[in-house]
């Protein structure tokens, strides 16, 4: 029930879900399903995601062949987004509130929570998720999630992740990462943008500054990292310095890392699938609980259909060399797909053998071009046209 999330009321939810199960009896309430489902403990779904998904895909028994890697490499993008939650005073006070206001003073205040997400991006998989109140800083969620990087995984990062103590966890614990940095941060950083050239790799020392050397030294953190620092041109013109702890140039030349730092954005349009496709902020619960359920059900479930469209996409990709465009599944019709046929795949008396088919099938229906060259400028929308998209415009899929 929770997996078939719908934008619908509850009770036409119920009703259908128990008529697909054939169920006979008297109608369930909304009630005595919000009742129920506090019985069940979130930590269901990160169990679920740990042995039906990531076991299957990354486990002992699985087909390495099957996973994308860049160079041998698994390519794990860390960041966090802010999700708003429904206005309950409960949720306030567990995750923290958001002061709202305008020129006439205050006008009222909302929860909100900080959703990070370890993500393998050429996967499309999330591996670690976390959700916590929102004001909890988003490099130490990266440091809790570095624990979940195995030794040939190479970590992106954006720039607000550009410090030398989380460098520092990474190097440590003789993990790899490659970071943008902002144009004002370490003296060498901002003696390559003052150049402005592209091509250009170097290997330097970083140190903490002095009022970091106590907290490095109590946290037992080395006191000087060896990184390379690249710097690429970005299609806008813009100059990017990256910092890495891949220095071994004949392996991983220059000019590579323009590719390997643009697949970072997976992780963005992870995000958007969570808020848009399946439309995360609209719980089906005001508690804690329910709420917990919804992120994790989510996570799980865009897990799910990573896992289930894999044969379809492995089909598009050999057509692609044909078409003028490379094709993916449309995200719109594998979900909508998975949702209407999920009783049939995980209660169903009908073998996998038969839904399987059916559920491919309808992944390669209608599939989306992939245009490399197309760029859209973003425009900063004001928070009326934004709410107007929400509720009015956009096409939800469940």
């Amino acid at each position: 029930m929770l997996l078939q999330k719908t934008v619908r009321s509850i009770q036409l939810h119920l009703n259908e879900f128990f008529e697909k199960l054939a169920t006979l009896g008297p109608a369930v309430t909304p009630a005595a399903w919000c009742d129920a489902r506090l019985k069940l403990a979130h930590t269901a779904f990160i169990e679920l995601n740990q042995r039906a998904i990531l076991e299957v895909v990354y486990g002992p028994k699985a087909d390495a062949t099957l996973v994308r890697r860049w160079k041998g490499h698994r390519l794990l993008a860390i960041d966090s987004s802010l999700v708003r939650l429904p206005n309950r005073e409960e949720l306030g006070e567990e995750f923290g509130w958001v002061k709202c206001g305008n020129q006439a003073g205050a006008t009222g205040q909302y929860p909100q929570a900080r959703l990070s997400v370890l993500t393998d991006v050429l996967n499309r998989i999330a591996l670690d998720t976390v959700l916590v109140p929102w004001k909890q800083g988003e490099r130490d969620l990266a440091i809790a999630h570095i624990a979940h990087l195995e030794p040939e995984d190479v970590g992106l990062l954006d720039r607000g992740f550009a410090a030398y103590a989380l460098w520092a966890h990474f190097v440590a614990q003789q993990r790899l990462f490659v970071c943008r940095c902002p144009t004002s941060s370490f003296r060498e950083v901002n003696r390559l943008f003052q150049q402005n050239q592209a091509g250009i790799s170097v290997v330097v020392t970083l140190r903490p500054s002095d009022h970091q050397r106590l907290k490095i030294r109590q946290a037992q953190l080395p006191e000087v990292i060896t990184v390379r620092l690249v710097t690429v041109r970005l299609p806008s013109g813009e100059l990017e310095v990256l910092a890495t702890n891949l220095l071994d140039e004949q392996k991983y030349p220059t000019a590579e890392f323009a590719a390997l730092y643009h697949s970072r954005w997976g992780i963005e349009t992870f995000y958007g699938v969570l808020k848009g496709r399946l439309d995360l902020e609209n719980f089906s619960g005001l508690s804690s609980q329910a709420v917990r359920q919804d992120v994790f059900a989510t996570v799980f479930l865009s897990n799910l259909e990573s896992l289930l469209i894999a044969p379809a996409q492995e089909q598009l990709e050999h057509k692609s060399p044909k078409a003028k465009y490379r094709q993916q599944v449309n995200h719109a019709v594998s979900f909508h797909a998975i949702k209407s046929h999920l009783i049939d795949l995980l209660l169903g008396s009908e073998p996998l053998e038969t839904v399987l088919p059916k559920l491919q099938s309808l992944f390669l229906g209608n599939p989306v071009a992939v245009r490399p060259e197309r760029g859209v400028p973003r425009k900063k929308r004001s928070g009326w046209r934004s709410y107007n998209f929400q509720r009015n415009t956009r096409k939800v899929v469940f």
